[in-house]
């Protein structure tokens, strides 16, 4: 008995895209809300519309970071045009996997019947066939649209670098809505609408991060339960600028506990967590901030915080210093009521003691992040944590065996350094302090020029607050798929504008992760466009956040608080006691107990038996 097998043939067949959106530019000046257009349904299935590029579904878009903004927001910029999507393929093998679905079973639906003539010949049916649709992936640098308007034409180049969301993000970022925060009507529960997310609907699982969070910021919740008696920051009103984190809504809702108003916006364009923000804005908070921003919505966002009517800020917390670069550039005159200014980062301290210098700091401020609680316990244990986490959602590398250059020796680069080395990793140091250097010497790791070792490297990581650090030479002499980011604040460490350039392609490889590629075909792998890459990439360790915010919130109460004169118009570091203070806040959360001193031994070391138990001076 013979058997005939009839060959399943798929026609070939062009599919249209789905989506041409070909909207104006926007202006860029004033805030105009509005009800956007609803993006074109997508056709693809729910798990292949995760694996496919966002600007191909309606996802989310990134732009910058430290002073402007980082993801973006989502859909394709107005303008664009369509989205091709790839031909169904023809195949001859039926058992090919284009040819089956993700259950195992055939393209054509259920197996096919065998069909037995009266001669007792078998004939098996013919299969239906269905055409098959496949995102297309490869998206190069050269050919994105570019938008017209709000992204800075600086910006606008990096369209690849642009069109998903960060790993760092939550599912609920994911999202069919291609209209910019800006040009939407929101509000909350309770009717206002003093705020700008992405998304206020994402606020129910903004509230479960925050509560999270709470669980691990043990030292905020205590200073919630002391201020329930009094407020020593009633009527301080804050206006805020760092990455907006379930961390950070936890900082918030503590100021606002002890009596505190406050004004918020991003310090970092692909940080934010949009369920999160959404979470404040519910709550009451005015929160001006999106994941993905581009460089104008960023600065739009710190205006919107800063210029309201009716509403003056007395205090500023800030991370990066670009809320209050801006407010000396628009609202000079603000600082005749602001009492005091908190800075926690490298750059932002860097820039206030040049304003100190030149003479032009006109209010005291506090420089939290060389406090001891900050620069020992943030920097060190949580870079040392979060170098790991980042790199690993990003490349999903191994690093045994890997050569590493680490730039700087400062607390985040020995963090690094150790989390690396520990996992199998052969590290060097760049270092340009004679004290540093010779601690790594001393941790056991090489000490070298970058230049001696670029050609053999598979990862480098700046940690050193400085600009210039990689430059274009420095890239183009890179091995093949070497891996670039950095660990500092700002995007200046790494010369990623020498990158834009129309000889090098930029290709998506997938959130916040670019191949940067030469034409004779090496290619790099650039992450997070060289801006933060913990915050960008990943997530940070909230014990330690905790450690920091604490120090924030207690440097505020310190100056707000302050009798007339005991602060003038310079730069300060936090009382030594406080660092205590913020440390001790901190150890019952591991059955911790402290040795007292006894009243013989207070004496003999000329001690206060409360502390402080260290000088100024000490370096720990």
């Amino acid at each position: 008995m013979s058997v005939q097998v009839a060959a399943p043939a798929v026609e070939l067949k062009e599919l249209s895209g789905p989506m041409d959106k070909a909207a104006g530019p926007e202006p860029v000046t004033a805030h105009a809300p509005g009800h956007g257009v609803a993006a074109a349904p997508c056709p693809l299935p729910a798990t292949e519309r995760e694996a496919a590029p966002a600007s191909s579904c309606g996802g989310e878009r990134p732009p910058l970071s430290g002073c402007p903004g980082l993801s973006a927001a989502a859909g394709l910029p107005p303008g664009a045009a369509k989205v091709p999507q790839a031909s169904a393929m023809k195949r001859s093998d039926p058992h090919h996997p284009q040819h089956r679905h993700r259950d195992g079973g055939d393209s054509g639906g259920a197996a096919a019947e065998a069909l037995v003539s009266p001669d007792g010949t078998v004939t098996e049916a013919p299969r239906t066939v269905k055409k098959i649709q496949f995102a297309d992936q490869k998206q190069e640098f050269n050919k994105r649209p570019t938008k017209i308007g709000r992204r800075s034409l600086s910006r606008s180049i990096s369209q690849s670098s642009t069109d998903s969301y960060s790993s760092a993000a939550s599912y609920t970022d994911s999202s069919d809505d291609e209209t910019s925060p800006r040009d939407k009507q929101q509000k909350n529960s309770k009717g206002s609408s003093d705020f700008c997310v992405k998304n206020i609907k994402q606020a129910e699982f903004g509230r479960r991060e925050i509560e999270i969070a709470e669980q691990e910021m043990p030292a905020l919740m205590a200073l919630r339960k002391r201020a329930q008696g009094e407020k020593p920051l009633a009527g301080a009103k804050i206006v805020g600028c760092t990455h907006i984190t379930a961390q950070t809504a936890v900082l918030m809702e503590t100021l606002g506990a002890l009596g505190a108003q406050c004004r918020w916006a991003a310090c970092n364009i692909y940080s934010t967590l949009n369920e999160v923000a959404a979470a404040l804005a519910e709550s009451g908070f005015p929160v001006f901030a999106w994941k993905g921003e581009s460089e104008d919505d960023f600065w739009w966002c710190i205006d919107r915080c800063v210029n309201v009517e009716g509403w003056q800020p007395n205090m500023i917390l800030d991370d990066g210093g670009d809320l209050t670069h801006w407010i000396y550039k628009k609202y000079p005159n603000m600082f005749k009521k602001i009492k005091g200014i908190v800075e926690e980062s490298v750059t932002g301290v860097h820039r206030l003691y040049q304003l100190s210098k030149a003479g032009k700091l006109c209010v005291p401020a506090m420089n939290v992040n060389d406090s001891v609680t900050k620069q020992k316990f943030d920097n060190l244990y949580c870079c040392r944590e979060s170098i790991l986490d980042g790199l690993k959602r990003t490349t999903d590398m191994m690093f045994g065996g890997k050569q590493v250059v680490v730039c700087g020796y400062g607390e985040v680069g020995k963090g690094c350094c150790a989390a690396l080395k520990a996992m199998g990793s052969i590290v060097y140091v760049t270092e340009i302090d004679p004290i540093c250097a010779l601690q790594a010497c001393m941790d056991g790791f090489r000490l070298v020029k970058l230049n001696e070792v670029i050609r053999q490297v598979d990862i480098v990581i700046t940690c050193t607050g400085n600009k210039n650090v990689v430059t274009r030479e420095h890239l183009d002499r890179m091995k093949n798929s070497c891996i670039v980011c950095n660990m500092g604040h700002s995007n200046t460490e790494i010369d990623v504008a020498s990158l834009r350039t129309p000889e090098l392609t930029w290709e998506r490889v997938r959130s916040q992760v670019d191949h940067v590629i030469w034409p004779d075909g090496k290619r790099i792998v650039l992450l997070a466009e060289g801006r933060l890459l913990n915050l960008s990439c990943s997530t940070v360790p909230t014990f330690v956040l905790s450690i920091t915010a604490t120090t924030q919130a207690l440097a505020l109460i310190e100056l707000y608080n302050a009798p007339e004169g005991r602060y003038k118009q310079d730069v300060y570091l936090l009382p030594k006691k406080m660092d205590e203070y913020v440390a001790s806040l901190h150890l019952p959360t591991f059955d911790a107990h402290l040795t007292e001193l006894t009243d013989e031994q207070a004496k003999y070391l000329g001690l206060n038996k409360n502390g402080p138990f260290k000088p100024n001076y000490y370096r720990y």
